[in-house]
């Protein structure tokens, strides 16, 4: 996304710079117009005709000269976006990004009164050489991430608020949150914090401490939150709420997985049980149109044509990841929020990065995540989809991070998910006293 803004705004650019080419057509017309017809008007006069000429002149003096001015500044610019993508991979160091900060820091405008007026339009007016260092920090980090992912990520906490937004990173996946206090330093989240101790002796996982974020729904994700509503009530059996919006999912999310189970079905019988009414749930979402399309275009699953290749996967496509993380978050918001692409753990094209996940923020329910959105989606993508799928969330900010693409790792053995509930849980509070039914793995 940072590439694309960058490019963009050279584009910007470019234009700004043919428009005062194009200021020039008019002042040859004119002068060569005023050579052909010099007696022309009864009121001109040879005098009043020599100024117009010398101010023609002028005038084309300087368009000449600013044009000439704009384009070096182009020119230099071009020259820097190519020092940084021309960079080899191994060879970007943390010094490198430091020294990026620094060039965005120095080329950034000041206000009105402090720009100089001899300043580059693209610099005045579309901050282009600015950018042009934003991108190529962005680069660097994306060079380091692919490189020695240990040194981006402790690079990412160096930097990252006071030099780099949070949101300028490649990936936030394993960057430690800091957030500032009310003395204004900055501090860890709580995933850097000791945990507290629950009944059962497993470390409770702190709740977000982030301010609640306000979602904007569009007709389209209400439109889907009601489809989607209507599928859960189906496939578990009836359950319903009448609480409206994304509270009344959580509602009837939070109602089946805590129900009392008949004699005889376990709990892990139950969160099978989750998974299918979920997949079942997404599968109605997509209509029985377009999984077929995304196995053969996407995930390269050649259809059954009466061939030997019939049901064999040849992909995914080398763009089946990244352009899923295009195309998925306007279709996506109704459920978690705003969502953005983003870079994998690997580095490359693929990710999407919720910046708040709704549900999990409207819920609290660290089972909720896992087995009504986590583990059933990525199953959905594997089974129905033919593609593998991370989710990651980050229970202290509420970000969660997709990757399409990349195989996901099984809970119990991802050292990086908490395996408590969150302190604040009402499943957990209506689950007490039943033993044997764990909720959150």
């Amino acid at each position: 996304m940072k590439a694309s803004r960058s490019l963009s705004t050279l584009g910007k650019a470019i234009v700004v710079l043919l428009a005062f080419a194009l200021i020039l057509s008019p002042q040859c017309i004119v002068a060569f117009s005023r050579g052909l017809h010099p007696h022309r008007g009864s009121f001109a006069t040879t005098s009043s005709l020599a100024s117009s000429v010398i101010s023609d002149n002028e005038t084309f003096r300087q368009v000449t000269k600013q044009l000439s001015i704009e384009l070096n500044e182009l020119a230099e610019c071009s020259s820097i976006l190519f020092s940084y993508v021309s960079k080899p991979e191994r060879e970007v160091t943390v010094e490198d990004v430091v020294l990026a900060c620094d060039a965005v820091d120095g080329s950034a405008g000041g206000t009105a009164a402090t720009v100089q007026a001899d300043e580059p339009f693209v610099n005045r007016h579309l901050s282009l050489r600015q950018k042009c260092h934003q991108f190529g920090r962005y680069q660097l980090l994306v060079k380091l991430l692919k490189s020695d992912y240990e040194a981006y990520v402790k690079t990412a906490e160096f930097l990252s608020p006071s030099r780099i937004p949070r949101s300028e990173l490649p990936n936030v996946q394993d960057v430690t949150f800091i957030v500032p206090n009310k003395n204004h330093e900055e501090e860890p989240s709580f995933n850097a914090k000791q945990a507290l101790a629950g009944e059962d002796g497993i470390p409770l996982v702190a709740d977000c401490e982030l301010e609640t974020m306000s979602y904007n729904d569009s007709p389209l994700d209400k439109i889907l939150l009601s489809i989607f509503r209507n599928l859960v009530t189906q496939y578990t059996g009836g359950v319903k709420s009448d609480i409206r919006g994304i509270d009344g999912l959580v509602a009837q999310g939070r109602q089946y997985m805590t129900m009392e189970l008949p004699e005889g079905v376990t709990y892990q019988d139950h969160t099978i049980a989750q998974h299918t009414m979920v997949k079942n749930t997404l599968g109605g979402l997509m209509t029985p149109v377009l999984p077929p399309f995304y196995r053969i275009f996407m995930s390269g699953i050649v259809p059954n044509l009466g061939t030997e290749w019939d049901g064999k996967q040849i992909g995914p496509w080398f763009y089946a990841p990244w352009l899923t993380s295009l195309v998925t978050p306007p279709f996506f918001g109704f459920l978690v929020g705003p969502s953005k692409p983003n870079r994998r753990v690997d580095g490359e094209r693929g990710g999407l990065l919720v910046e708040k996940c709704k549900f999990l923020q409207e819920s609290g329910c660290k089972g909720l995540c896992l087995h009504q959105c986590k583990i059933p989606a990525q199953e959905f993508f594997r089974d129905t989809l033919g593609m593998d799928l991370t989710v990651r969330p980050n229970f202290a900010t509420q970000e969660c991070q997709w990757s399409f693409g990349e195989k996901p790792v099984p809970p119990e053995e991802d050292p990086s998910f908490p395996r408590g509930c969150l302190v604040g849980c009402e499943s957990r509070k209506l689950m007490a006293g039943r033993k044997n039914e764990g909720l959150c793995m």
